[in-house]
């Protein structure tokens, strides 16, 4: 069997040019096309060829590296700055520029608030090119690692309790002092002493201006190397992280909006994602669907005033299970003119009291009457009578679970895994995005409109072609 054998050595006959290098139809071109459609200025991103002074690297160029680099992974400046040497795409994108991984990183902390205006400007591209319709919405959640440990989180408990053993080494190393003192002995271990005192008070100084801040901020926990990050519970155990909120369309599964908040959980994002995907889209949506964590009756009700349909499972939906339990809430008749419930052996609950800071109401039935019950033992043990808690938007709650059960709303709910989970798919799995690079607020939004853009241009890639988005965008 005979084999093809390379020769390192064999004189070849070059392109004159690197643009001869890079086919038609390399993605590296649409990339370098659609951020050439950006708007620059609606950017917060100065260009302006006549400046003076020294000579700087084209933003322009350097914003197509951060993206297209992005979208294969590549994101620390270090490595971009390798690529830009040995990649032949990079080094065609760049255009021969080579900027070290120092003006890589400074380009990118200095325009944190321009690159995350990027997915917006990107879903309008979108919209221009009907790739996005805006009539059915998706939200999801993501958590991913901050850049900082969970061992420099801190919280009220750990700070006293530092605290604590810090005084306590205090006062060992006074009372030794005081004991070198009396005996005369070396003045080098007077020295010791005196310095590992002077880190105490220094360390202590430090573990009480985290101790106020917790306090003056009403904050659980503060991360001492980014404030804003919060200690997040996921799959992975707990670590310190951000929450990732995306809005995706329905036609293509496109991205229509990202942000990034702190919260461990979903319960009060649903109406917040919703307008800033209205914000993008210039109109307001048809209808939202989003999974059980965003089941909160307050937060729904501010999309649902609107006219929008939403399509949201309660807890108890979601969890598919069939209650026997007779005495369930649900066997309890609401009557609405008495403002009470009514048992299934025809015993009212009269309205008790209402619990403002959990908005709903309570209705208790007194213990009198339930012990005189049948089912007492059964239905409940408390001695003061059996107590079921209204909403003060159940009518709402009530009205959003019957709206799941249609069979209309049960198809759209079927497309939300593949519509909405796919983009953190895409961003966990291929790009390996396990965290952010930057920190603080402004720096983790940044990085996921960069992400949730380079998302959206892979799929337009797919849907439309390299050559089909170079002709529509003009170039």
């Amino acid at each position: 069997m005979s084999y093809r054998y390379g020769d390192r050595k064999q004189r070849t006959l070059f392109p004159q040019s690197v643009d001869e290098y890079i086919p038609a139809d390399a993605p590296v071109r649409a990339y370098d096309v659609i951020v050439d459609s950006l708007d620059f200025d609606a950017l917060g991103i100065e260009v302006n060829s006549h400046k003076v002074g020294c000579p700087q690297y084209d933003p322009i160029v350097m914003l197509k590296l951060l993206v297209y680099g992005y979208s294969y992974g590549v994101r620390s400046s270090r490595k971009l700055e390798r690529e830009i040497h040995y990649n032949l795409s990079f080094i065609w994108l760049a255009g021969g520029l080579k900027p070290d991984h120092k003006t890589i990183a400074e380009f990118r902390r200095k325009n944190k608030s321009a690159i995350k205006k990027v997915l917006k400007q990107c879903a309008r591209l979108c919209i221009d090119l009907g790739l996005i319709e805006g009539n059915t919405l998706f939200v999801d959640g993501s958590k991913i690692r901050a850049n900082a440990s969970i061992n420099s989180s801190w919280t009220k408990q750990k700070c006293l309790k530092h605290l604590k053993k810090i005084d306590e080494r205090i006062a060992e190393i006074l009372f030794e002092c005081e004991s070198v003192d009396q005996a005369e002995r070396d003045n080098s271990s007077m020295v010791h002493m005196k310095k590992e005192l002077s880190g105490n008070e220094t360390l202590k100084t430090k573990v009480l201006e985290i101790l106020n801040k917790l306090r003056a901020e009403g904050k659980k926990t503060l991360n001492t190397t980014d404030s804003d990050c919060t200690k997040m519970h996921s799959r992975q155990g707990s670590h310190a992280g951000y929450n990732m909120q995306s809005v995706v369309d329905e036609k293509h599964g496109l991205i229509v909006s990202s942000d990034v908040v702190n919260e461990n959980n979903d319960l009060h994002q649903f109406a917040e994602q919703i307008e800033q995907a209205h914000e993008t889209l210039d109109k307001k949506c048809q209808t939202a669907c989003a999974d059980a964590g965003y089941a909160d009756v307050n937060e729904l009700e501010k999309i649902d005033s609107q006219g929008i349909k939403v399509i949201v499972p309660s807890a108890k939906q979601a969890e598919k299970v069939e209650r026997s339990d007779p005495f369930d809430k649900t066997h309890f008749k609401y009557d609405k003119a008495n403002d009470c419930y009514i048992c299934p052996e025809g015993r009212i609950l009269g309205y008790s009291h209402t619990e403002a800071q959990k908005r709903r109401r309570t209705y208790r039935a007194g213990g009198s009457v339930c012990r005189t019950c049948k089912f007492f033992q059964d239905c409940t043990t408390n001695a003061r009578g059996r107590t079921i808690t209204r909403l003060l938007h159940e009518e709402l709650k009530e009205k959003l679970e019957a709206q799941y059960e249609q069979p209309q709303s049960r198809e759209v709910y079927k497309l939300r895994k593949q519509k909405a989970e796919l983009p953190f798919g895409h961003l966990k799995h291929n790009l390996k995005v396990t965290g952010f690079l930057l920190r603080g607020f402004e720096g983790v939004r940044a990085e996921a409109s960069v992400l949730s853009s380079c998302f959206n241009i892979a799929r337009m890639i797919s849907i439309v072609g390299v050559t089909g988005l170079i002709a529509k965008l003009g170039s």
